[in-house]
């Protein structure tokens, strides 16, 4: 005897609209938000993202709190 099992539509892997993902993701905080994007060397990636998930956090919360000591919450 052979069990059936009933899966729903596979979630796509982006949003349908990107830019309306941005935008309503920018609305639930106090301020806009801006994307910063750079490079660092695959050895630093490969440290920092260890050490996140040894810690269960994110690396963008990681690095926004870094900035954040740095320069200050303005």
């Amino acid at each position: 005897m052979t069990k059936k099992v009933s899966f729903g539509a596979k979630p796509s892997a982006q949003p349908a609209n990107p830019d309306q993902w941005v935008k309503d993701r920018s609305a639930q905080d106090k301020e806009p938000t801006k994307r910063l994007t750079i490079d660092i060397p695959e050895s630093l990636h490969r440290a920092i993202k260890s050490q996140c998930a040894a810690r269960g956090a994110k690396i963008a919360d990681e690095v926004r709190e870094l900035l954040l000591q740095k320069y200050g919450n303005q």
